[in-house]
């Protein structure tokens, strides 16, 4: 059950990682305020397409894994994964202008990967049992 309910959680993240990453593309400015910084593109929007195609990636891989059952693949994604929200929290937290609130959707980020990866990679194996 346990391993059920990761998937799911792993694949919700997937999907949100997607939209987040198409957020940077169609309304870049929004996702720059809501990721926690100030960034003045003067119509260069180089920076948010980078960032768009890597949370897109991210969010295909994730969905990706979920929906071929690579449990240990998925698992061992998500913990090393962690480095991603984790160094996003630093960098949002290195800004004079922000403070803990603007960080804690990362934080929750490093939580769920560290969390769900970890459950993943413990699951024992499921058996499938052939049907006479």
């Amino acid at each position: 059950m346990k391993t059920q309910i990761s998937y799911a959680i792993a694949f919700l993240l997937g999907l949100g990682m997607i939209f987040l990453g198409a957020r940077f593309f169609f309304s870049p400015e929004a996702a720059t305020a809501a990721f926690g910084i100030r960034f003045n593109a003067n119509g260069d929007y180089s920076f948010h397409h980078i960032k768009g195609v890597r949370d897109i990636f991210s969010g295909i891989l994730l969905c990706a894994l979920v929906l071929m059952k690579e449990r240990r693949a998925l698992g061992m994604m998500l913990v090393v994964a962690t480095i991603i929200p984790v160094s996003d929290m630093i960098t949002v937290l290195s800004k004079s202008y922000n403070g803990v609130q603007q960080a804690i959707p990362h934080i929750v980020a490093t939580l769920i990967c560290s969390i769900v990866g970890t459950l993943l990679l413990n699951a024992k194996p499921q058996i499938k049992k052939l049907s006479k």
